[in-house]
């Protein structure tokens, strides 16, 4: 056998190292090693086993220790999935001379170590390792209660040094790298050596382990494993000369030395740092402090960004980025101009109030801009729970600070703009009332310490400038709305939408869509028709999106190769966008009886509001349908009780509309239908008074309304007209209607003198003040053809 040469099919062993003279069995799940053990059955059952250095790189004889071991195939049994379960006896060593075959198995060249090579000992000598390795296996016995008894009797009855040496390599827990260290010493001596060294250091390695357990049993009972683990770490670091304080808690002192947090802060981050340097790094609890540590140290203390004090700058970026909105950008200049003047005045609360797609979001960003100030935003709407501004408990799992903290840190400043969008739309439910939170956020009486609840510290938000937007002022809180300064956003008239998208949205949605001036025009003569017969809206969001819509034919039509341009016409409209929906032949204007337009401030702008009644035989009751909200059902049973008095019999006062006399007796024999029509929509508000009079008047007396007349306008049992909100929205309603007249009431003259003349240019504004002068505006005279 010895510097033979022989070839064997080979198995490539993974972490794992076998030894001469032992019996091994493992599992098999690579193909090449599968298929090298059957051909070692078809033959004399004999294989070679060697282990891999490294299992990730290709397997070749680089790859490969040099030293590997002769097995003899004893049993193989096939189990599920593909794995072959082998045992195998372990013969001698061998070297790995080189590779023969790789595929379907690997098969090498294996040398057979000489015995000129290995050397030999004296008896004496074999006699004096002999003693050495029983001594070193009691040694184990004493520490390791895993060996049996009756394992280490067996291996101390070896009277065998090589059966001992293998044996003992095996059994006393080397690792597969330390076992390969010793099959691959070619020396027999040496190799005794390198066991006896391998197997001392092993065992002072344990007694080391024993020492530490020891130690830690007296500091702790047996059943607190959290403790026990601490008191293992400390003992460790002790041991190991190691201060106490961790890699991360020094980084956290550093990044504190450097904070410019106020004194408060410090003394708390000093005293979570030191309790965090004492725990241990597997406690949920360390967790929780780096995460807060981390938050806190993230913060933005005492950083700001340098406010930009020219104003005519700022002028100049309100112009640019706006058309129109003349009141809006004056009120924005002039708490900017006192901001600038006065250092220590307190950023007020803006509060941008107006139907959606009018601009509220980009003005304020572009105060942001003009003011040289970070920019953040967050909407409110839907914001039920209140952690979601104060933050959540720091001791809660998925605890995190509130959304005010949050985008302090996201704009790495204290003194940034901060957009609470959609702040009509808070919401409260048992977790908390939202707009309550906010109080503390929006009060420059008390936003100068306002706590997250995350932080458990006071943060300073005095320096941000805080704006909201809103579509209803009417659904904000009324404790915010104390603390806000209300700026109206009004709907665009359709001049201004048309300026609108000629200077702004046209350019975005060309260059959104990827198009150049040569590839998509419209004419001014098509964008009017746009404006007019496809959008019917306050802002110019879907105006927007009407042109982004043929913005996209164009892209479609060039890159199909139809056309190389598209110039959109009022001839080929009809074919891009589809058939007209908002005719003005639509619109009716013709005279009726019981039946009176009226004007609704919404949401999303101003709308016209039809009022239709019917006189039916009955016994004096009023029906109301089409969705009206408690204050509109209000309306109708006053307006309902202020007809009833002003066409009895007695009352003469409105003789010229009333063409016959109607008795007492008429309302106990007659049943009013009072409806408004697209009853889906739910309809509320305190302005259509005048408008159910007039309506019920006309149906119970007769008379005609006259078609080109729209009203708004409340009313009291004793007929007098009280004010309402939204006129601007109401008469660009009447005013697309194609209403040559609006009956607005008398203390709404301020009002109408704060419009543009575009608005109320080819409409006569009539002012009333009690239900005799819209009844006579209203009503066509009985004198009339």
């Amino acid at each position: 056998m010895e510097n033979q040469i022989k070839e064997y099919p080979i198995v490539v062993l993974n972490g794992l190292t076998v030894v001469p003279t032992t019996t091994v069995h493992f599992d098999v799940k690579r193909e090449e090693s599968i298929k090298a053990i059957d051909a070692s059955l078809r033959g004399d059952q004999m294989i070679f086993m060697i282990t891999v250095r490294d299992a990730e790189k290709e397997i070749d004889k680089e790859n490969l220790y040099s030293v590997g071991v002769v097995c003899k195939v004893r049993q193989i049994l096939r189990l599920p999935k593909g794995v072959v379960r082998v045992l195998v006896e372990a013969r001698h060593r061998g070297e790995f001379v080189e590779m023969t075959k790789k595929k379907p198995y690997y098969k090498g060249n294996i040398r057979a170590f000489s015995a000129a090579e290995t050397g030999c000992l004296e008896p004496t000598e074999e006699k004096a390792y002999l003693d050495v390795l029983k001594d070193i296996l009691k040694q184990f016995q004493d520490q390791d209660d895993k060996l049996s008894q009756a394992v280490i009797d067996k291996l101390r009855e070896f009277h065998s040094l090589d059966e001992l040496l293998y044996a003992t390599t095996e059994y006393i827990g080397l690792s597969y790298d330390k076992k390969q260290l010793v099959l691959g010493t070619i020396d027999y001596k040496e190799q005794l050596e390198t066991l006896i060294s391998l197997a001392k250091i092993e065992l002072q390695i344990r007694k080391i382990k024993d020492d530490l357990n020891v130690k830690t049993r007296e500091v702790v009972s047996d059943n607190q494993k959290e403790y026990v683990l601490r008191e293992q770490m400390r003992v460790i670091r002790k041991e190991l000369g190691e201060d106490n304080t961790s890699d991360d808690a020094k980084d956290f002192l550093e990044r504190l030395d450097t904070c410019k947090c106020p004194e408060e802060v410090k003394e708390k981050l000093q005293r979570d740092i030191k309790r965090f340097s004492n725990i241990s790094s597997m406690s949920s609890e360390s967790t929780v402090l780096r995460t807060y540590i981390e938050t806190l140290l993230t913060y933005p203390w005492g950083i700001r960004s340098k406010i930009s004090e020219n104003l005519k700058k700022a002028i100049q970026v309100l112009e640019k980025d706006h058309y129109g909105l003349d009141k809006v950008k004056e009120r924005v200049i002039d708490t900017l101009a006192v901001q600038m003047l006065s250092k220590d005045v307190q950023a007020p609360i803006i509060c941008l109030v107006g139907p959606p797609g009018t601009g509220k979001t980009s003005i304020a960003r572009s105060i942001a801009s003009a003011t040289n100030r970070k920019y953040e935003r967050f909407s409110l709407g839907g914001v039920r729970d209140e952690a979601e501004i104060r933050g959540h408990r720091k001791t809660y799992v998925g605890a995190m600070p509130g959304r005010i903290a949050t985008a302090m840190m996201h704009a790495k400043v204290e003194n940034p703009l901060i957009l609470l969008d959609e702040v009509d739309k808070v919401s409260k439910d048992y977790k908390g009332d939202t707009a309550s939170a906010l109080l503390e956020v929006l009060d420059s009486e008390q936003n100068f310490s306002f706590v997250d609840h995350y932080f458990e510290v006071p943060i300073d938000l005095s320096n941000v400038l805080f704006i909201a937007t809103a579509n209803d002022a009417s659904n904000i809180p009324k404790p915010l709305l104390d603390r806000m300064e209300i700026i109206e956003v009004n709907s665009y008239t359709e001049n201004e939408k048309l300026h609108i998208a000629k200077l702004y949205l046209i350019k975005k949605q060309m260059q959104k869509n990827g198009l150049t001036g040569r590839q998509f025009q419209i004419e001014p003569a098509a964008l009017e028709s746009i404006i007019s017969s496809y959008t019917k809206e306050a802002g110019v969001r879907t105006l927007e999106r009407t042109i982004g819509k043929l913005c996209q034919k164009a892209a479609r039509k060039i890159v199909l190769g139809e056309q190389k341009s598209l110039r959109v016409t009022t001839a080929n409209l009809e074919t891009l966008l589809g058939p007209v929906k908002y005719r003005k032949e639509d619109q009716m204007l013709e005279d009726k009886i019981g039946s009176v337009t009226g004007l609704a401030w919404t949401a999303v702008g101003g709308d016209t509001l039809e009022v239709e009644v019917n006189v039916l035989d009955g016994k004096g009751s009023m029906k109301l349908t089409g969705n009206l909200g408690d204050v509109m059902k209000e309306s109708a049973e006053i307006a309902f009780s202020h007809v009833k008095s002003l066409v009895s019999s007695e009352n003469e006062a409105c003789e010229e509309f009333v063409p016959k006399k109607l008795k007492k007796s008429y309302f106990e024999k007659h049943d009013l239908h009072v409806h408004v029509p697209e009853g889906a929509t739910p309809k509320d508000g305190p302005s259509a008074g005048i408008t159910m009079v007039t309506a019920i008047y006309s149906a119970v007396t007769g008379a005609t309304v006259r078609g080109d007349v729209a009203m708004t306008g409340e009313v009291t049992l004793r007929g007098l007209v009280l004010p309402i909100g939204g006129l601007k929205e109401k008469l660009l309603a009447a005013k697309q209607a194609g209403k040559t007249e609006v009956l607005v009431p008398e203390k709404n003259r301020p009002n109408v003198a704060e419009i543009d003349e575009e608005i109320v240019e080819g409409m006569t504004i009539t002012y009333v003040s009690n239900t005799r002068q819209v009844l006579k505006h209203a009503l066509r005279s009985s004198n009339e053809d």
